[in-house]
């Protein structure tokens, strides 16, 4: 080696680092796994229950499956409109920052951080476990929180060590968790008794179109989850086309899947058995041959591969939207680091899982932290009206824009009301306590690190 060798090699030791970013490594397939894998989690073991009682009917079961499917097709394409305009990481945190109100941009990721999502890694963990307890009954007591502490700590490395990999894992079960949905809507639709699905509807129950209202109402909590990619754009390949048709796939997919897993159940049960049961899947696998003599195990089984999927997906792209608010200087610096070598945000990551683990040990903590859903399910609703503040940017110039953007906004903040009305009557005055906790905490924390970040700059 020369000298003149010697001296660039020391230059380039002294040389700043540059900072590594998140690359663009995740295609279509991942992105819809993503939806889809976030959307279609444990709820649906019960809601075909929950709606049946609502609609009353069989058949208006299948069509508040189907039209709750619909309205949420305008969500998706806000979503879309959105994802292309600022196609970085961070979701509902950056479409709040560029309609111009940082405050409540931050506010958006505080209750996500501290009160949303290491909560719901924490509930789906324990879930996985409560099933699996159910196949080796030796899983008790401290053994199942160490057990959901294990499925955490399995997911984080893989979502730690390579977005990639992780796209790779959430493309595969996802995939693998629909299989079990698609034997019994086969099954189904092979044995289904026709004189079920249009049989009279319950005595007691409302008809027409209250029937249909109330059945739709309670199909929403089952479309929710659809616009997780969002939180990823930034690792989205060619985000302008593959957002928009992720989200539109996501969608007609759970939709498509909903309402024939209902048409399939409910041709499988009498409404009387339906709608005072708590496992309607677990009762529609019962109907099964040779299956059905497990219909209990068989369900434990499809309900821990369905919420491993949900889980995988939480912990992949929840810790995005900090990693983004650090990036702008309103959230702890370190969450802003990738790691050199495996290109994800991994102390983002980490430190939310961490926390999901502190909240298996505490689960009254959790249970008093479902009181913040009414403040999440808020800011989803006025994330979609933020459309009206974009579309009046002279900068603002989305790669794909929705069809009759007015009508299609409205209609998306109308089918996210339903959610917010249903949880206010649920929990009225928990849900306001909520929102002012919010505000109290979280506003004096955003004016610190805005007055620090000013600091810096002078």
């Amino acid at each position: 080696m020369d000298i003149k060798e010697k001296i660039e090699e020391n230059i380039d030791l002294i040389k700043p680092k540059k900072e590594v970013e998140l690359k663009r490594k995740l295609g279509l397939g991942a992105a819809i796994a993503l939806g889809v894998g976030t959307t279609v989690g444990s709820g649906i073991f019960s809601s075909v229950g929950e709606v049946a009682a609502a609609s009353g009917s069989a058949y208006m079961t299948v069509i508040a499956f189907l039209i709750g499917g619909l309205i949420m097709i305008p969500q998706n394409l806000v979503y879309a409109e959105l994802a292309t305009a600022y196609p970085e990481n961070g979701g509902q945190y950056i479409y709040f920052r560029e309609a111009g109100s940082r405050p409540l941009a931050f506010l958006t990721g505080w209750i996500s951080f501290w009160a949303t999502d290491p909560p719901s890694i924490s509930i789906m963990a324990l879930a996985i476990a409560n099933y699996l307890s159910f196949l080796f009954p030796a899983i008790q007591g401290i053994g199942i929180k160490l057990v959901a502490t294990l499925f955490v700590l399995v997911l984080m490395i893989i979502h730690l060590r390579s977005v990639e990999g992780g796209g790779i894992f959430q493309t595969f079960i996802t995939f693998f968790k629909i299989i079990p949905f698609i034997i019994l809507i086969g099954f189904g639709l092979f044995y289904f008794k026709p004189e079920l699905i249009f049989a009279a509807p319950l005595a007691s129950a409302p008809t027409g179109l209250i029937a249909l209202a109330a059945g739709i109402a309670a199909t929403t909590w089952s479309y929710d989850g659809m616009g997780a990619v969002c939180y990823m754009t930034g690792e989205i390949k060619d985000p302008a086309k593959t957002m928009p048709k992720a989200l539109i796939v996501t969608v007609l997919i759970i939709i498509a899947l909903y309402s024939l897993l209902t048409f399939s159940i409910t041709g499988l049960l009498p409404m009387e058995i339906l709608t005072s049961s708590n496992a309607p899947v677990a009762e529609a696998f019962a109907k099964m041959p040779i299956i059905g003599q497990f219909a209990g195990k068989a369900t434990a089984i499809v309900a821990i591969i369905v919420i491993i999927g949900s889980l995988s997906s939480c912990i992949m792209f929840q810790p995005r939207i900090e990693y983004a608010m650090a990036k702008d200087g309103l959230f702890f610096k370190k969450f802003a680091e990738v790691h050199p070598k495996w290109e994800t945000p991994a102390f983002s990551i980490l430190i939310q899982c961490l926390v999901g683990i502190i909240l298996i040990f505490g689960s009254n903590i959790t249970d008093l932290l479902g009181y913040f859903t009414l403040v999440a399910l808020l800011k989803n609703f006025l994330t979609f009206g933020t459309v009206f503040w974009h579309r009046k940017k002279e900068k603002y110039n989305p790669l794909w824009r929705m069809p009759v953007w007015k009508l299609t906004t409205i209609l998306a903040m109308l089918s996210s009301s339903i959610l917010i009305v249903s949880t206010f009557q649920w929990a009225p005055i928990k849900g306001i306590i909520s929102a002012i906790i919010v505000v109290t905490t979280g506003l004096p924390v955003y004016y610190y690190w805005e007055s620090k970040k000013k600091k810096v700059k002078n």
